[in-house]
């Protein structure tokens, strides 16, 4: 029996400044086997390729006007549902308190960019780190996305939301 697609419309989340990570996760985790994610959004969202595609999702896009994009994220062949964990907290990848990290050779404000550039340019910063290196940066939120690509690169972090609303986070190239 096949289920028809779950479609999630991100674009107003988007619109208004939102994160909708937490939402597309959720819209994962109600899949039902074999089922597949219809996403609207605002923009080709390909660090979600990442994300989805290490939980066994293949992502099939196509622009459908005003800039907006239609993705399907379809179960790979032997996967069998959207089961999937929460993402981790920032306080996962930071490691053992007292393990000791080198100055930021790079320093990044990110704040005023529109998403996927903060995510983007970090992750562009971070690769052109040698292994050990670490790069500080400012983002206008706490970084869902990015977090999840530095663990799947084997990159590590700190980072916490600043009393300024901002998010700064170091992250160390694995």
């Amino acid at each position: 029996m096949t289920h028809p697609d779950y479609e999630l419309d991100v674009r107003q989340i988007l619109r208004e400044g939102g994160e909708p990570f937490t939402a597309i996760m959720e819209a994962v985790a109600a899949l039902v086997p074999g089922q597949r994610l219809r996403l609207l959004a605002t923009f080709k969202p390909i660090p979600l390729f990442h994300v989805l595609g290490s939980r066994g999702f293949e992502p099939s896009a196509r622009e459908i006007g005003s800039g907006d994009w239609e993705v399907t994220f379809t179960p790979a062949a032997g996967q069998s549902s959207g089961a999937v964990t929460e993402p981790k907290s920032a306080a996962d990848g930071i490691g053992a308190a007292n393990e000791t990290w080198s100055t930021p050779v790079v320093e990044l404000d990110n704040r005023d960019l529109e998403p996927p550039e903060p995510m983007v340019r970090t992750l562009e910063g971070v690769e052109a780190l040698s292994p050990g290196q670490t790069l500080a940066a400012l983002l206008p939120r706490e970084p869902v996305f990015l977090l999840e690509e530095l663990e799947a690169r084997g990159h590590r972090w700190r980072g916490a939301l600043r009393p300024e609303g901002d998010y700064r986070i170091v992250i160390r190239r694995g």
